[in-house]
């Protein structure tokens, strides 16, 4: 177990440097002069040049790639080239808001999609797994910032039962961040729920006509043992991948919603960053996503062996 786990940081370790790599070249294709953005199209060549020559982007990739990596191991993401600010004090701001809105989601996606993907399993063919398919394949279709505007305008609105935008910190109470995060985690959710619906239907009725599934039965085991214990269990694979990839997206998704309901979160952090051409905090926030995606990853293939023993060996 500890030589696979040792195995998968590695190669964790190793997909985190390309990722480092392909971000910073990209991010430096992107057409466009910061120094001459910051200075303005008035500014003479003689002050563009300083400028370039004080951000480091006349020296060779090489050397600024260089430079970047030897900062960022330490905690070190640079400063914006707008605002002057830590690009790793402004992503750690926005980290919590992006957490929050990603676990919160994911929460609620569970919550609706491992019961009605069993119920439609060991229901099939009847009208509650048919129902259950019809709304699935309906909120996949369903796009995440049009069903959060709906929600704004039903529960905010209407019923003005919850903030229409913002955000508020856990630490000023468990309820007004609830409140803040819940429909935009809500508009995400649902649609989350209904990917891992299908995953989790299809994944059971694979596993429901095994053998050792008949075999239980005959034994006289009860059915929620026969479901849980034996079905279940044997069809979490598929559901801890689709899982995995979902908190991952929720993670690096959520631009749209963070505009629609006005979050603070990594998303509109990155987005600001590509308007203005802002490379360090552009860099610094698509690195964070990439090593989050890459964690989740790992846990998800940690989880994997202890789930199924012989994928460890």
């Amino acid at each position: 177990m500890t030589a696979y786990i040792v195995r998968r940081l590695f190669t964790t370790l190793v997909i985190a440097i390309g990722i480092s790599i392909i971000a910073f070249l990209i991010i430096r294709l992107i057409p466009g002069d910061p120094a001459r953005i910051m200075l303005g199209v008035q500014a003479d060549e003689q002050r563009i040049k300083a400028l370039r020559h004080k951000l480091g982007l006349d020296e060779p990739m090489v050397i600024q790639y260089g430079k970047w990596v030897s900062k960022a191991v330490r905690g070190n993401l640079g400063e914006s080239i707008i605002t002057g600010k830590s690009v790793s004090g402004s992503i750690a701001q926005r980290i919590p808001v992006t957490y929050s809105l990603a676990f919160m989601a994911l929460f609620i996606a569970l919550l609706i999609a491992i019961p009605a993907g069993i119920i439609a399993a060991v229901k099939r063919n009847s009208f509650i797994s048919s129902v259950v398919t019809f709304f699935s394949q309906v909120g996949v279709g369903i796009p995440n910032f049009w069903l959060g505007i709906m929600l704004v305008l039903v529960f905010a609105q209407w019923f003005r039962l919850l903030p229409v935008s913002g955000y508020e910190p856990l630490g000023k109470g468990i309820i007004p961040w609830f409140n803040h995060l819940i429909l935009p985690a809500v508009s995400v959710g649902l649609i989350s729920g209904a990917v891992i619906t299908r995953f989790v239907r299809s994944s059971m009725l694979e596993v429901m006509d095994e053998d050792y599934i008949r075999v239980a039965r005959a034994k006289g085991l009860k059915e929620q043992i026969v479901i849980f214990r034996h079905a279940l269990k044997n069809s979490l694979i598929p559901i801890l991948t689709v899982v995995g990839l979902q908190l991952a997206y929720l993670l690096s998704g959520t631009l749209v919603i963070e505009v629609v309901f006005a979050l603070p979160g990594l998303g509109r952090l990155a987005f600001n960053a590509v308007t203005h051409r802002d490379y360090p905090v552009l860099q610094g926030a698509v690195l964070t996503v990439a090593i989050s995606f890459t964690m989740i990853n790992l846990i998800v293939d940690i989880l994997y062996s202890y789930v199924d023993p012989r994928i460890r060996y």
